[in-house]
């Protein structure tokens, strides 16, 4: 039970690793699509909008729509991820809440 034990938080902290992992994109972005804010849904007042963004998926941009999420927290913004250039690559860094 303690080798399986140890070995399943050896996996997570592995994985967690990987995550972590940032790659390289020699092909910059292409601009965002004109993108529709929809209505807020109805009883969700303090819900706030999370832009799309355009995904690598290994071969090319993805564009992913954007979606109305429930904050963590009362008074949390939502800072949205981006592509930032460095040396001869762009790398994604994740959006996040302040």
């Amino acid at each position: 039970m303690k080798k399986f034990l140890l070995a399943s938080v050896c996996g997570l902290l592995f994985a967690a690793g990987i995550a972590q992992a940032q790659i390289a994109i020699r092909i910059g972005p292409p601009p965002p699509p004109r993108e529709v804010v929809p209505v807020r849904p109805y009883g969700h007042p303090d819900w706030v909008w999370q832009p799309g963004y355009q995904r690598w998926d290994g071969a090319r941009y993805v564009w992913v729509p954007g979606a109305y999420v429930a904050p963590p927290r009362r008074g949390a913004r939502w800072v949205p991820g981006r592509y930032v250039r460095r040396g001869g690559g762009w790398y994604w860094t994740d959006g996040r809440w302040r």
